[in-house]
């Protein structure tokens, strides 16, 4: 085991006097629509290290909501962002040229899965991927249909929201959405409502698409794409039975339906490879990222087969996507990914989803482990034989954690979310699994 870091470290119950007083000033004059997990007020990070205002440091097992890929500060992404700044601020991408909006495209196009050449457009997040990705799903098809999952979680604007079916506060007020989304079940084996208690997958979730929806509710020649996450997040850091995707490709190919793979949360190595659905070997006609890509600056994509992506231009646009100090830090990231931390990902995830299953077999409350690197979810449950979800397990424990300096947050109904940056090591990934199961060992007191 590593050597002890000086990290997690209190020096005081947080949150601490200098964090109360942001706390209390942002929730002044802030929107009320912000969730707020906890009180952490940061003031700065170094690696998987964050410290708040009053000098409490924290080992990140979230990292801003699996966007700080190479974890904070990292010296090649901060170079690469000072020397982009130092530059120019912004030209706009969508109108003008500079070298690094076409290096991005480029490697992007590269990247993707499957051998069709692909095109890029480049978007300030991972929302806004997801709306042009729509445009473009109805653009190069004609068709008006989409088809979603249940438990998914696209975003926050109009046509992500109405792909989003995570948790119903997300959409309660906003009706009518967009039409023609239809949800259908996602594949959830833990708590699949058709083959939970089977002693294999039966793959009736897919099946039931083509036997159910296409033949009671939607042609499927009126549908114009499927949009999946390889590995759900917000509905629970799902990793869904193997062949899945395979399964999704396969019905897109018969009725020329487009396959949308929503990589904006397990996309970029956070899941072991550089995108989830390399697993299956599948290749999408549209791929999108966002989150981990740029490392913390704001940036996504839309990547999509030249097939897919022929729209004229003005078809679609943006001001500030693919800003020149993001596409930097994108380039830098995707090199940091790719030639260093590939392999460790890997690594520790093995490590961090045993400990998690050492810790199943301690404690009853946890019903269930997936994940696939370090993209882990840990389900809780009141009864593992009703697996009835036990919510407050996880909200309680992520708070407990929070004050002996881990940071961690929930997705799903009652499941726990390890998405560390995936430059954690050893020590990291021991002393998270540690104060886990110190939280746990007082909760079941």
């Amino acid at each position: 085991m590593t050597a002890t870091r000086d990290y997690p470290h209190i020096v005081v119950p947080p949150p601490g006097p200098k964090a109360r007083a942001i706390v209390e000033r942002q929730d002044r004059w802030a929107s009320t629509s912000y969730p707020k997990e906890y009180p952490l007020a940061v003031a700065r990070g170094a690696g998987p290290m964050v410290e708040d205002v009053d000098g409490n440091r924290f080992l990140d097992f979230m990292a801003g909501i699996a966007v700080a890929s190479t974890g904070y500060g990292h010296p090649k992404v901060v170079k690469a962002v000072q020397e982009a700044a130092g530059r120019f601020l912004h030209i706009c991408g969508s109108d003008f040229y500079y070298d690094s909006f076409a290096a991005l495209c480029e490697r992007l196009a590269k990247l993707a899965p499957g051998p069709s050449k692909k095109r890029v457009f480049l978007s300030n997040s991972g929302t806004e991927a997801v709306e042009g990705a729509i445009k473009l799903a109805r653009h190069s098809t004609g068709r008006p249909a989409i088809i979603g999952f249940l438990g998914a979680f696209h975003g926050r604007s109009y046509g992500g929201l109405s792909l989003t079916a995570s948790k119903a506060v997300q959409r309660s007020g906003f009706a009518p959405f967009l039409p023609e989304i239809h949800h259908v079940p996602y594949g959830y084996r833990y708590r699949c409502e058709y083959c939970r208690g089977e002693s294999a997958c039966t793959m009736r979730c897919t099946s039931w698409i083509e036997q159910e929806l296409f033949v009671k509710k939607v042609p499927p020649d009126s549908v114009a794409a499927i949009f999946v996450e390889p590995i759900q997040g917000e509905g629970g850091y799902v990793v869904p039975p193997p062949g899945y995707l395979k399964a999704l490709r396969e019905i897109c190919d018969r009725y020329g339906i487009l396959l949308v793979c929503d990589e904006v949360q397990c996309g970029v190595g956070r899941s072991g490879k550089m995108w989830a659905c390399e697993y299956e070997g599948i290749e999408p006609d549209i791929l999108l990222s966002a989150k981990g890509l740029g490392s913390g600056m704001p940036i996504g994509a839309i990547i999509a087969k030249e097939s897919v992506m022929k729209w004229t231009p003005g078809a679609h646009g943006t001001t500030f996507g693919g800003n020149p100090v993001c596409c930097a830090a994108a380039l830098a990231t995707l090199d940091i990914v790719e030639q260093e931390l590939l392999p460790n990902v890997n690594k520790m995830g093995e490590r961090l989803i045993s400990g998690a299953r050492r810790l199943q077999e301690k404690y009853a409350t946890i019903g269930d482990v997936r994940g696939r690197g370090l993209m882990v979810g840990v389900e809780f449950v009141k009864d593992r034989a009703t697996r009835e979800p036990a919510p407050d397990v996880p909200h309680d424990l992520v708070g407990r954690a929070f004050q002996k300096g881990l940071l961690l947050l929930g997705c799903g109904t009652s499941s726990l979310r390890l998405a560390p940056p995936l430059v954690v090591d050893e020590y990291d990934v021991d002393t998270a699994l540690r104060i886990i199961d110190e939280c746990l060992r007082e909760m079941s007191d």
